[in-house]
């Protein structure tokens, strides 16, 4: 079965395509096509309070494309889910009603626990100690979310504005900092966590340009001096020197940032990076909900 997903983030939207086969008890995903999109609405919203007329005509052009796509792919079934971004924009209802009258297609708003618990039907877990105690953090352009498990249940989550595309405009208050620290660092007081479970477009990044791979361990120090390697470069040669994209380029250190402090705050050092995302956890939970409705069907 073919499974497709939008995730409308705040720094950029991400058009997912899936093939999922039954193997065995469980089954297995091949990604088919991966599209990323720079329509970059935080810059909009955090600033402006609203998301532009331009970029209400990109997200609905975007939207009438994934839809002739999903046609053209087969695709059984979708979802589009917003998030931080969205949320928070004075204009967000109105864009999502632009969007269905221009595209036939209906965007879920989904809060930072919805998009923790999506992200964590990736089975993120099972390639680690799955009955240990762990943080999952997922930094944004808006904001960053952590949800605690301890023996595979959910303890706590929580989330913060503190994002990439805030830092980058100056945004984030020094008492909001101080927030997510002292909230870390209660974390680890009481739970004692052992890792940290990081997801995120930058962190995937950053771990790549580090020449990580095969669920390697990403350590502290590795971070913090990849952080200061790309600290050297302006925006233009990161580009143009490392390979990024403009639109991560100007975004990559202030994600590095977050890790960090959030890493000395927790007194954890090394970060798990499964390299998955919003789209990946919708392509999960579609396939899960066919799944039980032909079971339902066979009871039937």
């Amino acid at each position: 079965m073919r499974f497709a997903a939008i995730d409308i983030g705040s720094n950029a939207v991400r058009m997912l395509f899936c093939d999922v086969y039954p193997y065995q008890n469980d089954y297995v995903i091949k990604k088919t096509s991966l599209v990323r999109l720079p329509i970059r609405l935080g810059e909009d919203v955090f600033i402006h309070k609203v998301i532009s007329d331009t970029n209400i005509r990109k997200l609905a052009e975007a939207a009438t494309a994934f839809k002739n796509l999903v046609q053209v792919y087969d695709a059984v079934d979708f979802r589009v889910c917003a998030t931080s971004a969205m949320r928070e924009a004075e204009n967000g209802q109105e864009v999502i009603k632009v969007i269905k009258q221009h595209a036939g297609i209906q965007v879920d708003i989904i809060d930072g626990e919805t998009e923790a618990e999506l992200l964590y039907q990736t089975h993120v877990a099972e390639k680690i100690d799955k009955d240990g105690t762990f943080l999952y953090m997922d930094v944004g352009g808006g904001s960053s979310e952590f949800t605690l498990f301890c023996k595979n249940e959910k303890v706590k989550s929580k989330s913060f504005r503190i994002g990439t595309i805030r830092l980058k405009n100056d945004l984030v208050q020094e008492e909001t900092w101080n927030d997510m620290k002292k909230w870390l660092k209660k974390i680890r007081e009481e739970y004692r966590p052992t890792m940290i479970i990081a997801t995120g477009g930058n962190i995937n990044k950053l771990y790549k340009l580090c020449g990580l791979k095969d669920y390697k361990p990403f350590e502290y120090e590795e971070l913090k001096q990849m952080n200061k390697f790309i600290e050297k470069y302006s925006v233009e040669e990161r580009v143009e020197k490392l390979g990024l994209k403009p639109d991560r380029a100007d975004v990559i250190t202030h994600a590095a940032k977050i890790y960090l402090t959030a890493m000395k705050s927790v007194d954890v050092k090394e970060l798990f990076v499964p390299k998955v995302g919003l789209a990946d956890g919708i392509i999960y939970e579609l396939y899960q909900k066919h799944v039980l409705e032909s079971i339902q069907k066979e009871i039937l």
